[in-house]
């Protein structure tokens, strides 16, 4: 059994909130064996004892896993694992699964994966880079030495190292399994892309966010860009091709995402509206959720005043104002990278390269005002 999370708890260096932290850690080890379906898993105040944090943030994040299916919490006998197909049904051959992480993102995609392949009663042996390459090459070797079938993963790309990347592809697919990527090709070599993978459509996910405000009347849009190696790129195309259908001026505010701070925001917002934007396309919903706040203290209204729509679709229902979101088709994602790799074990070698883009589908909620306006509309008519 690979498994590349840390044997401690750890408050730092992961990715998101505290508890999306926390709730990545149990997930990893509840999904890699550690805890076997019917375990009682450590309780609130244990947890709280063990890594520091503190009691809402652990309640958060067996929430979030409750909310998954992977736990249940049974009122005066505490959390626990819950049960999944006997072995006898699941271990018919292994697919090893690479994964950055298994916060947010790759949670709801794991759960396509997982769910899939134990329909075709296929087993996985998951594991964890954490982006970097040392730990995705551990977990490559011990999964191949484990006999598995096929690996899925989600390579550590280098932005900008396009023939760096390519030889990577190159590696992989020598390997002595199949390979798919997740969420990864080489949209720089465009038909030289020799991988089998299966990723979002993010350009597509962008210009249909563009059309979505451009027809509710806004002629002046922004994007306000996370930088991002493998979906802003994406973003900022789609974000290009509708501005340069509709005829509209391009204004780009980009920026990492660790120096996206409440004054960054601020400044930001007074840019897009310096510029006359009265909307803006964002990336991701964190950087949304602070745009919305610094409009609220400058005494801009969203959606009266500015709109705004999020690209990721994670946390942003639960902004004050619920933000209308791009949302990448994270389960069915998982899902149809499993569905590649059962393809392509059950055919062999002889099967045409399959390389899969799906796109993201647009969730309409408050922040845009297209809620506000339908409602208007349908009252109208009565």
């Amino acid at each position: 059994m690979a498994d590349t999370t840390d044997s401690v708890w750890s408050r730092s260096g992961g990715r998101g909130l505290k508890f999306e932290v926390l709730a990545s850690q149990l997930r990893s080890r509840i999904l890699s064996g550690i805890w076997d379906p019917g375990s009682k898993l450590p309780t609130e105040n244990e947890l709280i004892r063990e890594t520091g944090l503190s009691l809402t943030t652990v309640r958060r994040a067996y929430e979030a896993l409750v909310d998954e299916g992977l736990v249940t919490r049974r009122r005066g006998a505490g959390s626990f694992v819950n049960e999944r197909r006997p072995d006898r049904e699941t271990r018919q051959g292994r697919v090893g699964i690479v994964i950055p992480e298994t916060a947010l993102y790759y949670a709801k995609v794991l759960q396509g994966l997982e769910s899939t392949l134990a329909s075709r009663r296929v087993s996985l042996t998951l594991a964890t880079s954490n982006y970097e390459v040392g730990r995705e090459q551990e977990a490559l070797q011990s999964m191949l030495a484990d006999g598995v079938r096929g690996i899925i993963v989600t390579p550590t790309f280098r932005a900008g190292r396009g023939a760096e990347n390519l030889r990577r592809v190159e590696t992989l697919q020598q390997l002595s399994v199949p390979v798919v990527l997740l969420e990864r090709s080489l949209p720089e070599c465009g038909a030289a892309d020799p991988s089998e993978h299966v990723v979002s459509d993010h350009a597509g996910g962008a210009f249909d966010a563009m059309q979505h405000l451009l027809g509710l009347g806004h002629e002046r849009i922004g994007l306000v860009l996370r930088s991002s190696p493998h979906t802003a790129p994406g973003i900022r195309d789609g974000y290009r091709t509708a501005c340069e259908i509709d005829g509209l001026a391009q204004i780009v505010i980009g920026d990492e995402m660790r120096a996206w701070t409440v004054d960054r925001a601020r400044r930001a917002l007074e840019e897009l509206l310096e510029h006359g934007c009265t909307a803006a396309l964002v990336f991701g919903d964190r950087e949304a959720t602070t745009l919305q706040a610094a409009a609220f203290r400058l005494g801009i209204s969203i959606p009266e005043d500015f709109a705004v729509v999020s690209y990721d679709d994670e946390l942003a229902e639960i902004a004050e104002v619920p933000l209308t979101a791009v949302s990448p088709a994270k389960y069915r994602l998982g899902a149809a990278a499993a569905e590649v790799m059962m393809l392509r074990i059950e055919s062999g070698r002889s099967f045409p390269t399959m390389q899969r883009k799906l796109r993201p589908r647009l969730v309409v909620r408050d922040s845009c005002g297209a809620a506000a306006l339908t409602t208007r509309q349908v009252s109208g008519a009565g």
